[in-house]
Formats: C-alpha cells, sequence, structure tokens
C-alpha cells in the first residue's frame, strides 16, 4: 500500500498585525506575494528545517496573519511555526508581544 501523502506533525498559530491588506498571497495561498521580503526569508526557514514547509495568509475577518507550518517532527513544526510568526510579526508591522517559544504555543 503506497502513500501519497503522508501527514506530517503540523502547527498553526496567528500573528496580530497593524493592517492586513498589505499582505497578499497566490491564489492558493501557498506563496506570500506581498510584501516582497516575506516569502524569500520563509523559504530560507523551510530549508533549515527537515520536511519543513510554511506558508502564512491573511485573516479575512481581522487584522491577524495566519501561519501554518509542518515538519518532520513536532519539536520541528513547532519551531518553524515560531520562526515564520517571528517572520511575519517583524516585516507586516506585528503588534503586541513578539512571539516566542514560551508565550505562542
Amino acid at each position: 500500500n503506497t502513500k501519497l501523502y503522508q501527514d506530517l506533525p503540523s502547527r498553526m498559530l496567528k500573528v496580530s498585525v497593524k493592517d492586513r491588506s498589505i499582505i497578499r498571497c497566490n491564489d492558493n495561498e501557498t506563496k506570500c506575494l506581498e510584501p516582497t521580503s516575506v516569502q524569500p526569508l520563509l523559504e530560507t526557514a523551510m530549508t533549515q528545517t527537515p520536511q519543513g514547509r510554511t506558508f502564512i495568509r491573511p485573516s479575512g475577518t481581522e487584522d491577524v496573519v495566519r501561519v501554518y507550518a509542518e515538519a518532520a517532527t513536532r519539536n520541528d513544526a513547532d519551531a518553524l511555526a515560531i520562526q515564520a510568526a517571528q517572520i511575519v510579526y517583524d516585516t507586516c508591522g506585528g503588534v503586541g508581544d513578539r512571539p516566542t517559544t514560551s508565550t505562542s504555543l
């Protein structure tokens, strides 16, 4: 029995931002197109994480950005989610406390 898709450990977080409208994603929300500095930072984080994958998308109803990350292990998924949340916070006008391991999970 060959599986085409293997579920990996994942983590979802949200980051409060001043204005979610500055964030624009491609049609299937797998790439951040604007701000242009975000996707290269996410790509770097993914390449440093075994089986790492992360994407972000702005909420449709509130000034938050949703962050999704998955990786080979739960710890790696959690770490990648925090790193992606910090990228969003730093580059997209995060408000409140900057995401950290102790405050976000």
